[in-house]
């Protein structure tokens, strides 16, 4: 078993609109250390998958990348709010749709060394059109790819978002094993 740090003190270095950043003193197995941790409330991801295996992407300009990055609409849960709910509102207000089936396939810490951060990953089908609804900072544009070629282009490289990886792997992966809710 690991040896299991001991917090001796917390710091808050800094408090966001979206994240935290505190700088805890630690015991060790060899003594003292520091360990900088980002406090997020999480976050809700979901896949919209159509009829015939086409799912519905985003793409959107990432200031820390500094280019649009194509990938699978998603947000940070709001206080008083399920990831359930979370990823039902994010599905409506950046791609329109919104959906009669919502299924959690996992959840995953994106980093763990330096983050709290945890994101609920769910596969939304059965969807109903709708209007968009976009934050007032965002600029998104919506396209629709069959699953195979997501597949491909996260192999490929090309789709380096790892949320976005982790739904496209596990839904097809759920598809090649006939999963009848995804049907």
């Amino acid at each position: 078993m690991s040896y299991i740090e001991k917090t001796l003190s917390s710091e808050m270095k800094y408090k966001g609109k979206i994240l935290n950043l505190r700088v805890d003193t630690v015991d060790t197995k060899n003594g003292v250390s520091t360990r900088e941790i980002i406090e997020h409330p999480g976050g809700a991801v979901i896949l919209p998958i159509l009829p015939n295996n086409h799912v519905v992407m985003i793409k959107q300009f990432r200031k820390p990348l500094e280019r649009d990055v194509l990938e699978v609409p998603a947000g940070k849960i709001d206080p008083g709010e399920t990831p359930e709910v979370a990823a039902a509102r994010e599905l409506r207000e950046e791609t329109g749709y919104s959906a009669k089936s919502i299924r959690l396939l996992t959840k995953m810490y994106p980093s763990v060394g330096y983050s709290m951060e945890c994101l609920y990953i769910f596969v939304a089908t059965e969807l109903i059109p709708g209007e968009t609804d976009f934050d007032p900072s965002e600029d998104i544009d919506s396209f629709t790819y069959h699953l195979d070629d997501l597949v491909d282009m996260v192999m490929e490289g090309k789709i380096q978002d790892a949320k976005s990886q982790v739904a496209i792997l596990m839904t097809n992966e759920l598809l090649k094993r006939g999963e009848p809710e995804l049907k």
